[in-house]
């Protein structure tokens, strides 16, 4: 997620929709997306809710360049002015709830006033590669990784496992829960914190979305002053 043609095209996009104001990163992690954006000008601020990712940022910047606040996207309020608030890499679904992913949402309104953008980088669940009875999706693998995913469509919960291995038989096991969000719900949820869809494309390139789309940039808007 570093490389430069991963990175680029995203900072490109998030400085172009700030329009000259101020940015807000909910979950900013260790600054991938933040720190190239701030040096293109864009005042950035952040919220994250763990402190050795926050350690790992103060490695490349200080708190005057890139302010923090500790505390949880859906809920933590960071002092400033923004036009945009912006979600990366699939973060929203680190919020287990409905109920705390609709509270992110409100959470980005209180930051913007009229016409501030709210952006969400977000991959679209898989479940049409599940057979009946099937739990699990292997979605990449290649010499010493496999990553798959394991569903629950009763409750929209998903386990990301990323396993890494050698040549022997050690192998090293990450897991990761989320609750999935298709598009249309996660249009609803913007609509009930008072946003409308501006744009959704399947990159931050401006591919076009369609149904194969693997992920999605979605970027919502308030209504401007009348």
């Amino acid at each position: 997620m570093f490389a430069p043609e991963v990175l680029e095209p995203a900072v490109d996009r998030l400085a172009e929709l700030a329009g000259g104001g101020a940015a807000l990163e909910f979950a900013i992690g260790t600054g991938r997306v933040a720190v190239p954006l701030a040096e293109r000008g864009v005042p950035v601020t952040g919220i994250e809710l763990s402190e050795p990712m926050v350690d790992q940022l103060r490695l490349k910047v200080d708190e005057a360049t890139i302010p923090v606040v500790a505390g949880d996207m859906a809920s933590a309020g960071a002092p400033g002015d923004f036009t945009l608030v912006y979600l990366v890499y699939n973060t929203i679904s680190n919020l287990l709830t409905q109920e705390g992913q609709v509270a992110c949402f409100r959470n980005a309104t209180r930051h913007l006033g009229p016409g501030g953008r709210f952006v969400i980088e977000l991959w679209v669940p898989e479940l049409r590669k599940l057979p009946p009875g099937q739990q699990a999706v292997v979605w990449h693998s290649e010499a010493g990784y496999v990553g798959l995913d394991t569903y629950d469509v009763l409750r929209q919960q998903v386990v990301s496992h990323h396993s890494r291995f050698g040549e022997d038989t050690d192998a090293r096991l990450f897991r990761s829960p989320h609750r999935y969000i298709w598009p249309a719900e996660l249009d609803l949820m913007a609509q009930l914190a008072g946003f409308e869809l501006e744009s959704r494309h399947a990159d931050w390139t401006g591919g076009e979305f369609t149904a194969e789309s693997r992920s999605h940039v979605s970027v919502y808007r308030l209504p401007p002053m009348p």
